[in-house]
């Protein structure tokens, strides 16, 4: 994976200089986040927010050469929580593959990395076993899909709201119409005028991009019918 500007990854606090901290980035070497990029507002204690050892979720500022710029503060809650459940979900992958092929497990998925995240090649090899042979061989592919099989495939939940304004005397009626066939996701009224959206799926980021398609849609069509639609 090539880093970018926007991304937002799982770092290690290495060590404070000052005011500005040094992290490990996971796989991509050290990134620092100076102060005001700490957190909102003043900061009296910087070990209130970073402590040496402990995991952050950072977004990347900028990239320059070998220096890279994060932030911490600007990292939403549902960003951090997307990064943390991928790496929870590849550390999962990674034990998995680790108790079937022991000390080849760096070589072999250094080779899986350059095409494929652990996680994606897993959930691939779930329904067609050729490329996992490929990597690995017959007999260890066959042991991975039998622990693979044991496994209960999770789900990854997001969940939006959505709101919607008109002064049309059929504004009700309208709204249900821009909300029907929507199949993809599960809709559900909160009050007047608010809504919530939930899609699932076994990617978090497929997840991500189905209620954004959907709120996308929702929202092209309101705009034909005169209603104004916020999320959130």
């Amino acid at each position: 994976m090539i880093l970018e500007q926007g991304d937002v990854v799982l770092c290690t606090v290495d060590r404070i200089m000052g005011t500005t901290v040094f992290v490990n980035i996971e796989g991509h070497g050290e990134g620092k986040i100076i102060l005001s990029e700490i957190a909102p507002g003043r900061i009296r204690n910087l070990r209130d927010y970073v402590i040496p050892k402990k995991s952050i979720v950072c977004k990347i500022l900028r990239i320059s050469g070998n220096e890279i710029d994060l932030s911490l503060r600007r990292v939403t809650p549902k960003e951090k929580k997307e990064v943390l459940e991928q790496y929870k979900l590849e550390r999962s992958c990674m034990s998995i593959l680790k108790s079937v092929l022991g000390e080849k497990t760096e070589e072999i998925t250094n080779k899986i990395c350059e095409e494929y995240r652990i996680d994606e090649f897993l959930e691939k090899a779930r329904k067609n076993s050729r490329e996992l042979e490929k990597f690995i061989g017959k007999k260890e592919a066959e042991k991975i899909l039998e622990i693979l099989s044991c496994q209960k495939t999770k789900k990854a939940t997001l969940k939006k709201e959505i709101k919607f304004h008109t002064t049309k005397p059929n504004g009700l009626e309208l709204i249900k119409k821009l909300l029907t066939n929507k199949n993809s996701v599960e809709i559900k009224y909160i009050s007047a005028g608010n809504y919530s959206i939930k899609a699932e799926s076994t990617d978090l980021k497929k997840t991500d991009n189905m209620i954004k398609d959907i709120i996308f849609e929702i929202e092209r069509e309101a705009k034909t019918m005169g209603i104004e639609v916020k999320s959130n």
